[in-house]
């Protein structure tokens, strides 16, 4: 399958966010004075690094000559990982580290992240959990892409699937018992193992009981869903090579440490094995039966009142803003994994993610950053403000230019700037929350963004957990002042909204540095915007939209409409392409 190839280039790519790497047609941008974007461990801010085109080629060339040394052996070796555990920088640690990375480093100019989640998911199959993280965007690359399937723990929250309660304690107590040792010159991505997952919207209830309302729960899922991941593939788009990354549980015997090591290398061996294998293990795709009809859980009628309903809230003062939404329902028989493979061609976007959660899946295109932290340092990017892309490169400036001077758009953008300010300040150190850059257009493949960063450092005794709950939800899905419009809007919706407005994203493994002092791990989490969830031989989408005071009711719901249009698009056309195969195909037989 073409969704399946992989192209390579000595153009220069541009990193976008931490989650993830690669652009859907795997070329790079072709201006030669392209930024590239580099956020490693070292720098959270994604500083940007300026690369001649010579330059770029002689990375790449020492690159493809370092991987021929490389392709064989695991990084570390024994007796580097003996001599780690033996030094006084560990022996004399904040923490006793119990895990150290090992990985193994090949090429990865045929094998897209695509063919490498089908091929390690079948490689697991007494696992039904898995992820596949990408990134894309209309004019930008991201760096990293993940793959991980066979968790070695899943950690679920809500009726029916376990506790009832806010599911942050559980995880970060899982992740407290693990310490990462400090591996001197090993550079690895900032998600090498830990927690992937989601928490839905409604956990919000627990971190704001004022906001707890009896709910109606349709969907039937987990309020939160985390697994836990030992082992993942890492690609690096920047030097086109792929990372198998294990960990190496460090025994209470120093005698056992080189078993330990080999149970380690083992496991990195079998799965380098499968990676190189050239079968793909395609997706059987069910019969497809087109024209199956979309029902919306309140209809146009029942949204418009809810806006008019919110509005007289925002007239007596209650509120500046809210977000109601309305859910779709739509019976398909499309492999979820082959309407995520469509999405990401016809939908690029800055985090694209699949999540095998064995009863359902989860497919998302989103474009909005929730929450991220590494090295002490929180950022979030509040995105509103939409129009559409141009046909021609003079209309997309004029209705970028028409955008940036919206008064509505520009009001409604400040407000939401000023509570994502807030909400970091609530966690991090005042002298430190700015907002680094306010109503930058950005270019997606269907739309522009007015979007702004707002960045902090955490406060001392503040976690990334504590900064998690200061900003879920994100503001533009929830409204102002947040604690009142979600109380509003449950009242008004009466349904769990399950994933949508919640968050997907990592929670990485923490460990110390070559001081021997705690660090704590990354976080990196997107809004669960324009995602779908498939269940049952049914696909939910969802969709809200900004209710002020002037908003009229039937523009609020074609807004909604038109938000879901990219996905529902994409089941219809994806599920076209394959009855025309099949049509074909059952005439040549």
């Amino acid at each position: 399958s073409n969704l399946l190839d992989a192209g390579d280039s000595d153009q220069q790519p541009k990193h976008t966010n931490l989650l993830s790497t690669q652009r859907l047609t795997d070329v790079f941008p072709a201006s030669p004075t392209d930024r590239i974007r580099m956020s490693g461990p070292v720098s959270l801010a994604s500083s940007s690094i300026d690369l001649p085109p010579a330059c770029y080629k002689e990375v790449k060339r020492h690159t493809k000559a370092n991987n021929t040394a490389s392709q064989r052996a695991v990084v570390p070796s024994l007796e580097t990982v003996r001599s780690i555990l033996t030094s006084p920088a560990t022996t004399n640690a904040a923490k006793k580290p119990t895990l150290v990375p090992v990985y193994r480093q090949i090429s990865s100019d045929l094998i897209t992240p695509s063919a490498a989640y089908l091929k390690v998911s079948a490689h697991h199959k007494d696992s039904d959990f898995s992820f596949l993280f990408e990134s894309a965007a209309t004019e930008q690359v991201g760096r990293y892409s993940f793959v991980g399937a066979g968790p070695r723990k899943v950690l679920a929250t809500g009726p029916g699937h376990g506790p009832e309660c806010d599911p942050l304690p559980a995880l970060e107590a899982e992740l407290a018992q693990h310490v990462v040792a400090h591996v001197p010159g090993l550079q690895l991505p900032p998600m090498a193992g830990g927690a992937v997952g989601y928490v839905g919207y409604d956990c919000v209830r627990y971190f704001e009981p004022k906001t707890a309302r009896p709910m109606k729960d349709v969907l039937q899922i987990p309020e939160s869903l985390f697994m836990l991941f030992d082992t993942i593939v890492a690609f690096d788009r920047f030097y086109g090579v792929l990372k198998v990354i294990t960990y190496l549980h460090v025994p209470e015997d120093a005698a056992q440490l080189e078993a330990e090591y080999q149970k380690a290398t083992q496991t990195i061996d079998e799965l380098v094995a499968v990676l190189n294998s050239p079968d793909i293990p395609i997706p059987e795709q069910q019969p497809i039966k087109l024209g199956q009809e979309y029902t919306s859980n309140v209809g146009q009628q029942g949204y418009e009142s809810h806006v008019t309903e919110l509005k007289k809230h925002i007239v007596k003062g209650d509120i500046i803003q809210a977000v109601p939404s309305q859910r779709f329902a739509r019976p398909t028989t499309l492999h979820p994994f082959n309407i995520y493979r469509h999405l990401r061609t016809v939908n690029p976007s800055p985090y694209l993610f699949y999540v095998n959660c064995k009863d359902f899946q989860i497919v998302g295109a989103s474009p909005e950053l929730l929450v991220k932290s590494e090295a002490g340092r929180v950022i979030t990017h509040p995105i509103a403000g939409t129009v559409k892309r141009g046909k021609t490169p003079e209309e997309d400036q004029r209705l970028a230019d028409e955008l940036r001077s919206s008064l509505k758009d520009r009001a409604e953008h400040v407000m939401l700037v000023d509570l994502a300010r807030n909400d970091v300040n609530r966690v991090g150190d005042p002298y430190t929350v700015r907002v680094d850059h306010l109503m930058v257009v950005e270019k997606f493949s269907h739309v522009q963004h007015l979007v702004s960063q707002v960045s902090g450092v955490l406060r001392a005794g503040q976690t990334r957990f504590d900064a998690f709950r200061s900003i879920f939800p994100a503001g533009t899905v929830s409204g102002a002042p947040k604690v009142r419009a979600m109380e509003l809007i449950a009242e008004l919706e009466k349904e769990k909204r399950g994933i949508y407005a919640g968050a997907v994203g990592y929670f990485g493994y923490g460990g110390v540095d070559e001081k021997g002092e705690e660090v704590e791990g990354a976080m990196d989490t997107c809004i669960a915007l324009r995602t779908m969830l498939v269940k049952d031989g049914v696909a939910y989408l969802q969709a809200g939209g900004g209710i002020v005071f002037d908003s009229d009711e039937y523009d609020e719901w074609l807004e909604t409409m038109n938000k879901l249009g990219a996905n529902m698009q994409c089941i219809t056309t994806a599920e076209e392409l394959y009855y025309d195969q099949q049509q074909q195909a059952a005439g040549k037989s």
